[in-house]
């Protein structure tokens, strides 16, 4: 394990904080799931609880409350139960939300309430500050020259009050470098943390973001340099309250152990649910554990990075930690007697010691059934393997990254659909590779199925339930993909359930969320699987002035291409002053397609088009008021983020009040004219006044 350090403020020597938050939004957990928790710290060489759970309303929303003698009972207990199994309990209370830093009278009873958790027998505490509004009241104003002056002068009395004890825990606001302005080493608010916080106290960080990727060592010498004392990290790599339809069993990693020396602790803020983290907070005692052969002689476990992990650490290797935690899990699952289990009936419970009543009937005697020899065979519940819990990690990794077999499966998925043409051609070479390749495909899909079938029937329920959910979600889409390749291959009839267009609610994902999400202009590709061979990850934004010039220049691109003799021989069109930047688009009507090059495309929007029109001397169609142009660079091959792009612009325009939209194209511009006729919606029209090498197309909204 790491080196206790020593304390600056006190000259005591400290040890490293290593262990678990309980900091997410949702159910609490229970306090039997807690005091299991304390058992596995022991057990995995972790130290530490933080209390804090968000929907805990005494801990958060009404913190100014005192605990009533029943909650009070329990915290003891809980409180109790950690310092048996030799763990640091840490209660936080969040009086963010609605304290006057100013008043007295607040101060003294977030005071108050402290002073009685203290009286349970906890001796560690933290305030925290996240996730509140910056802005102070009027009062506080008058008090405090900053909103991190007014903090950390509660915090310095709370921890004077307390008698400075020697675990004691700040939340700043600005809790990692994103939140931070300009950056973290001009952050004013994090100066102000830094040079006035009483030093005995420590701050809780969580990298450069919320849910951080990568923490490296230079970005935690740059915060500590501010703060003038090392953090606390709070990691939220495995949370996952942010999103119902992700859970995470990946490795702790993409730290590298490096950072130990660096740190005053690690604390994992896993996922809502209680037992899917032990793979979670496993790999963390194991990354905490790994750090001890460069500091303090042999290491706990032999933890050398792999050969096949690009950056591999020394000390610690992600691949084998999880093995080795999926090897204790898997002892878990196949347990009856844990809590919420199945356990055996015994017939001496179920009798009355002296009573004429018939006893209660059971299955205790009962002859074995045994099927004939045309009957059904019995069904046999198969064990689960390591290898069904190695899979179920890699289809629930992590954040940033998928497992291993879920990218292959997309990879096979995409490469299928890509060439789904080779089917129905006569037997080539690349005819038995795409059937190679969808019989390995449906191995995995079968290896899937296996896995959710053998979980279901484990004899662990209470780790099922928690799961259940996220295995029957990834099953249905599997089923789905599956069927799809089978079709394409034609091995069946049409699915259904992938081609009809009602389909069953399991069919589609993302509900109203969901639909919100692809409404937005700026909704860009956030998927974890990029489509191959697109490497470019597109955004969409709105149109601003700076943008004409870039525009121009792709207007006037796109005329070359169109034309073999000079573009001043080419038929005007209205939408040529739009994009020339004569015109410019109505309010909210404008949107600008980047990569990572830049800007790549566009769509402007003439909600009344009708003095333009008159200009080129066209009368327009009652039913279409509105102009719309649209136009891509040759680079962008893919049409998903043009269809996005022109589906956004036409929902804008109808909240603007337009009925209608008609476009120009000239007649050399046939990827424009394929892409309107293609979506489906656009018609052509007849405009008087339009030149014979121009063509107009319009749809009603």
């Amino acid at each position: 394990m790491p080196k206790p350090s020593a304390s600056k403020a006190t000259g005591k020597t400290r040890r490293f904080i290593s262990g678990v938050v309980e900091g997410f939004y949702g159910r609490p957990w229970t306090m039997e799931q807690r005091t299991e928790l304390f058992q596995r710290e022991k057990k995995w060489g972790l130290n530490t609880y933080l209390y804090a759970p968000k929907d805990d309303y005494k801990h958060r929303m009404y913190w100014r409350d005192l605990y009533s003698p029943e909650e009070a009972e329990k915290l003891v207990a809980l409180i109790t139960a950690a310092k048996k199994n030799g763990v640091d309990f840490i209660y936080a209370i969040s009086p963010g939300l609605d304290i006057t830093f100013s008043n007295p009278k607040e101060v003294a009873t977030l005071k108050r309430k402290l002073d009685q958790v203290s009286g349970f027998g906890c001796s560690s505490f933290s305030l925290l500050f996240d996730d509140i509004e910056t802005e102070m009241c009027p009062a506080d104003k008058k008090a405090f020259s900053s909103f991190a002056h007014a903090q950390v002068a509660v915090t310095n009395e709370v921890f004077t009050h307390l008698g400075q004890p020697d675990t004691f825990l700040f939340c700043p606001t600005d809790y990692c470098a994103a939140f931070c302005t300009p950056n973290v080493s001009q952050s004013a608010y994090l100066h102000t943390v830094g040079e006035n916080l009483l030093p005995g106290i420590d701050v809780l960080w969580t990298g450069p973001k919320v849910v951080s990727h990568h923490i490296t060592v230079e970005s935690i010498v740059e915060v500590s340099s501010v703060l003038k004392r090392a953090p606390v990290i709070w990691d939220n790599i495995h949370a996952n309250d942010y999103d119902p339809q992700r859970i995470f069993m990946g490795p702790y990693k993409d730290r590298p152990t490096d950072l130990i020396p660096k740190l005053r602790g690690v604390l994992t803020n896993p996922n809502c649910e209680y037992h899917p983290n032990f793979v979670a907070i496993h790999t963390l005692a194991t990354w905490c554990r790994s750090e001890g052969g460069r500091v303090g002689g042999q290491r706990d476990v032999e933890m050398s990075g792999d050969d096949d992990e690009a950056g591999s650490d020394p000390c610690y290797s992600p691949k084998r930690a999880l093995t080795l935690a999926l090897t204790d899990w898997l002892q878990e699952f196949l347990s009856t007697d844990q809590p919420g289990g199945p356990r055996p009936l015994n017939p001496t419970h179920l009798k009355k010691e002296s009573s004429d009543e018939e006893p209660m009937q059971t299955d205790v005697g009962d002859p074995v059934y045994v099927p004939g020899s045309g009957d059904n065979p019995l069904f046999t519940a198969e064990p689960l393997t390591l290898d069904d819990l190695q899979l179920l990690s890699e289809l629930f990794y992590l954040p940033y990254e998928h497992g291993s077999t879920a990218r292959t499966m997309l990879t096979e998925l995409d490469w299928l659909k890509a060439h789904r043409e080779a089917v129905g051609e006569a037997e080539t070479e690349l005819t038995a590779e795409w059937r190679s390749r969808a019989k390995c495909f449906d191995v995995m899909c079968v290896a899937v199925f296996t896995m959710f079938n053998r979980l279901s029937n484990a004899p662990n329920r209470s780790i099922l339930y928690d799961l259940y959910n996220y295995i029957c979600d990834i099953k249905s889409g599997v089923t789905l993909a599956r069927a799809y390749v089978k079709q394409l291959g034609g091995q069946s009839r049409p699915s259904a359930q992938v081609m009809t267009d009602d389909p069953e609610p399991w069919g589609f994902r993302g509900g109203l969320s969901g639909e919100f999400q692809r409404m937005l202009p700026c909704h860009g590709n956030r998927d974890l699987f990029r489509h191959p061979p697109m490497t470019s990850v597109y955004s969409i934004r709105p149109f601003c002035p700076e943008d004409k010039t870039e525009i121009q220049k792709i207007h006037m691109e796109m005329q070359r291409g169109e034309a073999k003799a000079p573009a001043a021989a080419l038929p005007a069109l209205i939408s040529d002053g739009l994009a020339g930047g004569q015109l410019s688009p109505s309010p909210n009507c404008g949107l600008v397609l980047e990569d990572e090059r830049g800007v790549c495309g566009y769509a402007l929007g003439l909600t009344d088009a009708t003095a333009a029109a008159l200009n080129n001397q066209r009368t327009l169609p009652g039913d279409f008021p509105s102009l719309v142009t649209m136009q891509l660079q040759p680079r962008v091959t893919d049409p998903a983020p043009a269809r996005r792009m022109i589906g956004s612009l036409l929902s804008l325009m109808k909240t603007s009040g337009s009925r209608g939209v008609f476009c120009e194209l000239r007649q050399g511009d046939r990827r424009m004219f394929d892409f309107y006729s293609k979506l489906g919606s656009f018609t052509t029209l007849k405009i008087a006044g339009l030149p014979q090498d121009v063509v107009a197309m319009g749809t009603s909204l």
